[in-house]
């Protein structure tokens, strides 16, 4: 089967249409994160450094999880030509190596 990514129009959104993606948090993903970024801040990076801050364990960028949005707007919901023009995200805890997580899009109002 062919995989491609197709958009979905304004008129075809519905009230309650949802997309989702499942991630599991790599070092590598925080690495290319920071890299890409250019935030270096040392709880992402430094193993030693964030056993003594807040969460005492290295964490996700919290714009990870922002870049992840993106991917399913711009690749699921509505998908390719989308802009993502606004946000407001509450980051209720931490993502921390290993966890696997699921994003979620859904269209709540037209």
């Amino acid at each position: 089967m062919d995989h491609y990514i197709e958009n979905k129009t304004y008129e075809e959104i519905a009230i309650g249409d949802s997309a989702s993606i499942n991630r599991t948090l790599t070092k590598s993903d925080i690495q290319i994160f920071a890299i890409m970024s250019g935030d270096v801040n040392p709880a992402h990076l430094d193993e030693e450094y964030a056993s003594s801050d807040l969460f005492k364990k290295v964490i996700a960028h919290g714009m990870w999880g922002g870049a992840m949005i993106s991917t399913i707007l711009g690749t699921i919901l509505p998908g390719p030509g989308t802009i993502y023009l606004e946000n407001n995200l509450k980051f209720k805890g931490p993502v921390a190596l290993g966890d696997r997580i699921t994003f979620t899009v859904k269209a709540i109002e037209r």
